[in-house]
């Protein structure tokens, strides 16, 4: 009996661990809160594109940059970590034309750890 309390114990014990070991993995990593243009949205040409994640981001490593629909980079600005709200990032857009647009993320967060995404909008 007493090594049947003792193994309840330590089962009990060990997935508290894990699930206390899930949950600091998950918060982690950052992800898209908003956007703006919104993913999928058709909008006229915007001056510049800024997601909100839900987490503080690293600027040194986190990026934005948009992609016509043939590939190429239409950004030639760098994107900014808003010093302000270090969870938004923006990059300015030159005018665009009409067409479909590919916005490519990078977002690491202040611990260090890396997500990355696209998501498409259209000019009207």
């Amino acid at each position: 009996m007493n090594s049947r309390h003792h193994l309840r114990r330590l089962v009990i014990w060990a997935a508290c661990a894990l699930s206390l070991a899930w949950a600091g993995a998950v918060r982690a990593h950052v992800f898209p809160r908003t956007q703006v243009p919104a993913a999928g949205a058709t909008v006229s040409p915007p001056g510049e594109v800024r997601i909100v994640f839900d987490g503080p981001l690293e600027p040194a490593f986190s990026s934005l940059t948009v992609t016509d629909a043939s590939g190429k980079q239409v950004n030639a600005a760098k994107a900014v970590v808003d010093s302000q709200h270090q969870e938004a990032i923006a990059v300015e857009l030159p005018p665009l034309k009409s067409g479909h647009y590919t916005v490519h993320w990078i977002a690491v967060a202040s611990d260090g750890h890396r997500t990355h995404g696209d998501y498409g909008f259209d000019v009207k």
